[in-house]
């Protein structure tokens, strides 16, 4: 079998069990395109990071020996004549989950109006910005998922969120002001939005994507100083999202079941695919991080002191 072939077969596997692997399709495919051209039946050691030394840097040659590693892990698993590479050739590359950066409810309103001046003016675009920023930070949403919103996925008992990052929908619940907002946006958008089927449009009539909606967001982030000049560290677009979740799980206090069960409902409404996604968000939050703690000593010394 050709090594295009066993990365096809790989490939239905990983879709088979939900991911979508699409980026990942295109580096093995290109790696076995070159495997081929060596005249290579099995994967090899010496040809796997031979070829991931070529992506133009080291953080991307780390990633392309992952991706092409799980594959010989997977073919391995078959056939002991496929080589499987050491995990750190380029280095471990570790490196530490960022700590979101947490906005205030007038911080949120600040790039919200600033979001209204956005180009082309009188045009739907600031309009779909606007509220997109706004949407995401009340819900959660991934901006992908955002994107990709239907005019039908707004329904009478919250958001329909269809198979997103793992393949999974679900349905997302939304405050009366958050409809109110869908609501007057989906009017202005009646008028001036054109028919495509996506409930965000811009004024080109089609649906933006996630890195124009990322532009927008670091924008309107350096306009109202949120942000530095380029380079600098600020909040991300991807921040609104931590927000939702890290300001969620403060409204538990210091109470540790409630910060367990409202968890598992935070878990599913984000979309996470493991619970311990989800638990990241206590440490990004000292406050929060503090009251659990002190809690809990408070009930140690009480068990102590019987």
């Amino acid at each position: 079998m050709k090594m295009s072939q066993h990365v096809e077969h790989y490939i239905a596997i990983k879709r088979s069990l939900g991911y979508k692997y699409e980026d990942q399709e295109q580096m093995l495919m290109n790696f076995a395109l070159f495997a081929e051209g060596q005249g290579d039946r099995f994967a090899q050691t010496d040809r796997m990071i031979e070829w991931a030394s070529k992506a133009p840097s080291v953080h991307r040659s780390r990633e392309w020996l992952r991706t092409v590693r799980a594959l010989a892990v997977s073919l391995h698993a078959e056939d002991n004549r496929h080589e499987i590479p050491p995990r750190t050739v380029f280095g471990s590359g570790r490196r530490p989950r960022p700590t979101p950066h947490l906005i205030t409810v007038s911080q949120i309103e600040r790039l919200m109006e600033a979001a209204r001046s956005l180009p082309p003016v009188a045009s739907i675009t600031p309009y779909t910005f606007r509220c997109m920023i706004g949407l995401i930070a009340t819900t959660g949403l991934r901006v992908s998922e955002a994107v990709a919103l239907r005019l039908t996925d707004l329904t009478r008992d919250g958001l329909v969120i269809r198979e997103t990052k793992f393949r999974k929908s679900r349905l997302l619940p939304i405050h009366r002001s958050t409809r109110k907002a869908l609501k007057e946006y989906l009017s202005l958008r009646a008028r001036i939005g054109g028919p495509d089927r996506h409930l965000f449009v811009l004024s080109t009539g089609e649906a933006p994507d996630t890195a124009t909606v990322a532009r927008a967001f670091l924008k309107v982030a350096r306009q109202t100083g949120l942000r530095g000049a380029p380079g600098q560290r600020g909040p991300r677009l991807h921040d609104l999202r931590h927000n939702f979740a890290v300001r969620s799980l403060e409204q538990c206090g210091n109470d540790r079941n409630a910060v367990r069960r409202h968890m598992l409902a935070l878990s599913t409404y984000l979309g996470h695919a493991c619970i311990s996604d989800t638990y990241w968000y206590l440490e990004a939050t000292p406050a929060l991080l503090r009251k659990v703690a002190q809690a809990t000593e408070r009930a140690q010394m009480g068990r102590d002191s019987r």
